[in-house]
């Protein structure tokens, strides 16, 4: 606790990436005020020429003057982008398309439709922003985790430091009200946290000494002392940040379409226009004025605007969603994915189970008795973060001296062996007995045909067969619910690979009616059939995907493989969700049908939006071709049409059907 005496100083040292952040928000709101007033007077100025207009027959060069005035306001940026971008070797994109048009417009004497054209963008713009903005904000919250500071704890006293100066070991004091800036573990204090940041989860979670804690959640009544175990960048903080961040670079298969689609249209409406405006007059009857007021009109409808924002803004928008749900996407491409998902497969311990074992039998054999047996093991085990070792050095009750030991190896999916003093001892599946050839085949082959549920932990001392310990767990409670809401939800089949014994993974599988299971696998096994299993779903059709759900270090290799990974982010380790398309930040498997209804809905409002912006297209550059539609219907069809199809992409991340 933090004692009277000690004094607390501010010795803040704000990184430069804060500094970076404070002044892009600084700078986005300026350029907000400025939108704003150049809206206003540009508004203001086209409304005065309008009455000049049609109410006071003015002078046409003054006429001119002010709608010129109004248009430089409104879309002086725009034009000047157009150039820019020709300078740059991009010509043929929506500013180009507007500065030409409206220029074009001036020269046959619009001036109200050419100024209007710009006002009605901009405002269409500054209304997509807003929709931008709030389907982003679930995102920022994300954003928002990252901590300010951190009170380390040094020579008595506290004083405040920028997170990412503290290094492991160091002692940090969170009080009332503050965010945890490192990943570490309780040493004094007790407190409820505030997870929701990190996992959606509302419910505040009670924390205590010996307990871990993540950065990002919030300290909601006492005072916590904390021993951080990861610096700020290894810290859940900072991976969600960055998974955040790079999550809108990877777009999905409809994004990177409409991309191309963009590329290849506006040249070619470009042509079109050109076409109208100087083809048509030869053949039929017609000013030419009246022909290229028809291919100006035509170059406005023709704006892509509802198409190339709508589309990235959905999918970012259905990421946004997603984290309201306590889903972690890397990217629209995964949330796309999830529409075509076949079959879903699963890793147990840690994933349907909690993961929380009790050593429910000690059968020792050679003359070791059940204590030494126990202790043998948890000399093995001292070292691993594994839930099994943490299982028996908890039924052992006894600390072990780490001092005293040597030698550590653990193999992934197979167990462990040290040095205790003079004794080597080995802890592991059957495959590790066999390998370090401690126990005879015949008397290992006698134990597995046991038929007894849970999972057992083999041990041998200097190549002498110890015994072996079986260990029971639980099946998570929302286990149940997440395979059925699967299956409700269009999944054809489930799967679980496990290292587990069969009895134990047999069990679990028939408790929850997943469809078949794999058990006593090995890392590469569960590889061999991972790759098996996604082949099959290929076979039948060619869209199909398979996702693997998993937490371990040893799951890294398959969730690598799936063509959606799915790791558990809150008690999964980091090579698991490092390997991940899909983090689910609560631990519960039944946040993934969640996600897959974020992902239909997605594809629903993308689709909604890409046949309502092109049949707005098509009738309206019919009627602009026609000479039916004037410079106000083209003002509608592109800015009202964007910003409808942006407002439409914006449920996406309230989940609105």
């Amino acid at each position: 606790m933090i004692k009277n005496k000690e004094k607390i100083t501010d010795n803040t040292e704000d990184s430069h990436s804060h500094e970076s952040e404070d002044s892009c928000c600084r700078h986005d709101e300026e350029n907000n005020i400025r939108e704003i007033i150049e809206l206003i007077a540009g508004a203001l100025i086209f409304c005065a020429g309008l009455v000049f207009t049609y109410i006071f027959n003015i002078n046409q060069y003054l006429l001119l003057a002010v709608f010129i005035l109004s248009y430089v306001i409104l879309g002086g940026g725009i034009v000047l982008n157009a150039v820019k971008n020709i300078a740059g070797g991009k010509i043929f994109d929506e500013n180009f398309l507007m500065g030409i048009a409206t220029t074009g417009a001036f020269i046959i004497g619009e001036y109200p439709e050419a100024a209007a054209v710009m006002l009605f963008f901009r405002v269409g713009e500054y209304f997509q922003g807003l929709a931008v903005n709030k389907s982003k904000k679930s995102i920022a919250a994300l954003m928002d985790i990252r901590p300010d500071y951190a009170n380390l704890l040094t020579n008595g006293k506290v004083i405040k430091v920028s997170p990412d100066t503290i290094r492991p070991g160091e002692i940090i004091i969170v009080k009332p009200g503050e965010k945890i800036p490192l990943d570490g573990v309780v040493t004094e204090g007790e407190s409820m946290l505030d997870t929701s940041a990190l996992t959606g989860e509302p419910v505040p979670r009670k924390v205590k000494v010996s307990d871990t804690v993540l950065s990002g959640c919030i300290n909601k009544n006492g005072v916590l002392t904390i021993q951080v175990n990861k610096t700020f960048g290894e810290s859940a903080v900072a991976k969600i940040i960055e998974l955040t961040q790079n999550a809108a670079a990877k777009k999905a298969p409809t994004e990177k379409f409409i991309t191309k689609f963009a590329r290849h249209y506006t040249p070619a409406v470009v042509g079109l226009a050109a076409l109208i405006c100087v083809v048509s007059p030869l053949f039929f009857d017609g000013l030419w004025s009246e022909w290229i007021r028809r291919g100006l009109v035509f170059l406005v409808i023709s704006c892509p605007c509802a198409l190339v924002i709508s589309i990235p803004l959905s999918f970012f928008g259905g990421i946004g969603g997603a984290s309201k749900k306590g889903v972690l996407v890397k990217g629209g491409n995964y949330l796309e994915a999830l529409n075509n998902l076949d079959t879903v497969v699963f890793d147990k311990t840690g994933t349907l189970t909690k993961g929380v074992f009790e050593v429910t039998e000690i059968n020792p054999v050679n003359g070791f008795t059940k204590n030494e047996l126990l202790g043998f093991a948890a000399s093995a085990e001292a070292f691993s973060n594994h839930p099994i070792a943490a299982s028996i050095l908890k039924a052992y009750g006894v600390n072990i001296s780490k001092n005293s030991l040597s030698n550590y190896n653990e193999t992934a999916g197979y167990g462990v062996s040290v040095k205790a003093k003079d004794k080597f001892i080995a802890a592991g599946n059957y495959g590790f007995m066999l390998k370090t050839g401690a126990a005879r085949l015949t008397e290992l082959n006698k134990l597995k045909e046991e038929k007894t549920p849970g999972t057992r932990v083999y041990v041998s001392v200097n190549n002498i067969f110890a015994g072996h310990i079986t260990i029971s767990d639980e099946i998570k409670p929302d286990s149940r619910k997440a395979i059925e809401s699967l299956k409700a939800g269009g999944v054809r089949r489930t799967v679980m690979l496990t290292g587990d014994n069969p009895e134990a993974a047999g069990a679990v599988a028939a408790d929850l009616n997943i469809d078949e299971f794999y058990a006593g696998l090995l890392p590469e096994q569960k590889v061999e059939i991972f790759e098996k299993i996604k082949k099959d779903a290929r076979r039948k059709n060619q869209k199909a995907k398979t996702a693997f759900v998993g937490d371990g270090i040893n799951d890294a290799p398959v969730l690598a493989r799936a063509d959606i990974g799915v790791a558990m982010g809150g008690l999964g380790s980091d090579a698991a969700i490092e390997a991940a398309d899909i983090v689910l930040m609560t631990d519960e498997v039944s946040k993934l049908a969640g996600a897959i209804g974020v992902a239909r809905l997605t594809r629903r409002i993308v689709w909604q939006n890409i046949i309502f912006a092109l049949a707005v297209k098509i009738i309206f550059l019919s009627l602009g071709a026609l000479g039916m539609a004037s410079m106000w219907e083209a003002v509608f069809a592109d800015a009202g049409a964007a910003l409808i199809a942006v407002l439409n992409a914006s449920r996406v991340s309230r989940g609105r059907n």
